[in-house]
């Protein structure tokens, strides 16, 4: 039973792990137009879930990000631009909205903030050797 079990959560992991087209995007969302669909979906997945924060909407399941793939394929539609579109976005919903924001006074935390978290966690890994080292060495 429990060897089936193992297998089962194996096999699923495994499935997961390769399944490189686990889009969330519903075959009602397709625009017809396939130059166009092929745009919004480019744009979709440069764009971050607002709910899942780890993913783009083109990959979560959540209702916004259903929303807003929706909202996109009609600013496509529309024939507004990348940039606009991208504008739009960021407009109403700030820079943390791209999945790689642009590199500008507002975004410095953000882009400099894993750089600093990595040289705090080295001092400190370097100083805690340095404390058990002393400490080895009185016994």
């Amino acid at each position: 039973m429990a060897k089936t079990l193992l297998t089962i959560v194996i096999i699923s992991i495994m499935m997961q792990f390769f399944s490189k087209n686990s889009y969330s995007v519903e075959p009602e969302e397709f625009l017809q137009n396939l130059k166009q669909e092929i745009r919004a979906r480019n744009i979709t997945k440069n764009i971050r879930c607002l709910v899942c924060q780890n993913q783009s909407i083109d990959d979560s399941s959540a209702p916004l990000a259903k929303d807003l793939r929706t909202l996109i394929r009609i600013k496509v539609q529309e024939n507004d631009t990348d940039k606009e579109i991208y504008k739009f976005l960021t407009d109403r919903y700030g820079d943390f909205i791209l999945l790689k924001p642009p590199f500008k006074i507002s975004t410095f935390l953000l882009w400099s903030l894993p750089f600093i978290f990595f040289i705090i966690g080295i001092f400190i890994l370097f100083s805690h050797n340095k404390k058990s080292n002393k400490t080895l060495g009185k016994y």
